[in-house]
């Protein structure tokens, strides 16, 4: 280690271009040792809601492979931050590995598509969002069962949260955690990423008050769950179930736009 402190943003700068440049390991090195907080912030985010047979520090390691990856393809002349454009390889690489040893039982992935696929059906129906009641009612179950359900799927839920709709490399599509945390971007004249970006926000729109306030903390304040949970006065395992409903009712609304 040579450096006792964080480098500036000036320098950092000076890095990346000679990186860029030379492609000088050293110097990498640097780069990553700098952005490393990054991913054991997007692995904690990740750790929410799976079993703890899961170590946290395995999360961070899969998540650094992403890291190095955003580096290596990150274009210094595209005018987005480093932050944004990493975060995104970074859950895709955990999530990518979380997949690859299947810890998910199938059963568990079957309600979950079950779920989506009665969202997606009732909301054609109704042109409405349908009610819990209503949900379990065409899954033929109870409501305890439902909620249980939404539980069960909250770590499924929060990885298509993440998953890049549209085509193009990880990181270079659109996600729709986008579509809630970068409301500053300007209209960048791809007319399909706008237009995907429209529908997404209007699914998000038409979402219940507490399903879009937990999705807007979550994903563009950066609160915890259980922080989520002490302002809606709710135990965090509710605010995974809020969560999980609410992305549920987002996929299958965008599976119904793109059927249509």
């Amino acid at each position: 280690m040579t450096e006792s402190v964080a480098p500036g943003t000036a320098e950092m700068e000076s890095f990346w271009q000679t990186y860029k440049a030379s492609g000088e390991r050293s110097i990498r090195d640097k780069i990553v040792v700098h952005y490393a907080p990054l991913v054991r912030f997007v692995a904690s985010r990740v750790a929410v809601g799976l079993p703890s047979s899961i170590d946290q520090g395995d999360l961070t390691s899969y998540g650094m492979f992403g890291l190095l990856d955003a580096i290596e393809k990150f274009d210094l002349a595209r005018n987005i931050k480093f932050e944004t454009y990493a975060i995104a390889r970074i859950k895709g690489a955990i999530i990518d590995e979380l997949r690859a040893i299947d810890w998910v039982p199938r059963s568990v992935r079957a309600k979950a598509k079950a779920v989506e696929g009665a969202y997606a059906k009732l909301e054609a129906e109704l042109h409405r969002s349908p009610t819990d009641a209503e949900v379990a009612k065409e899954l033929a179950i109870d409501d305890d069962e439902l909620q249980s359900i939404f539980s069960k799927i909250s770590f499924l839920g929060i990885a298509a949260l993440d998953e890049v709709v549209m085509g193009g490399e990880r990181g270079e599509g659109l996600t729709l955690g986008d579509t809630i945390a970068d409301r500053r971007e300007s209209a960048s004249g791809n007319f399909e990423r706008e237009e995907t970006r429209r529908i997404l926000v209007d699914a998000i729109n038409r979402l219940g008050d507490r399903e879009k306030m937990v999705l807007t903390l979550y994903y563009y304040e950066g609160f915890t769950l259980a922080e989520i949970g002490e302002i809606l006065g709710v135990t965090e395992s509710r605010v995974c179930q809020i969560h999980s409903k609410a992305v549920l009712q987002l996929r299958g609304k965008l599976g119904d736009a793109s059927a249509g």
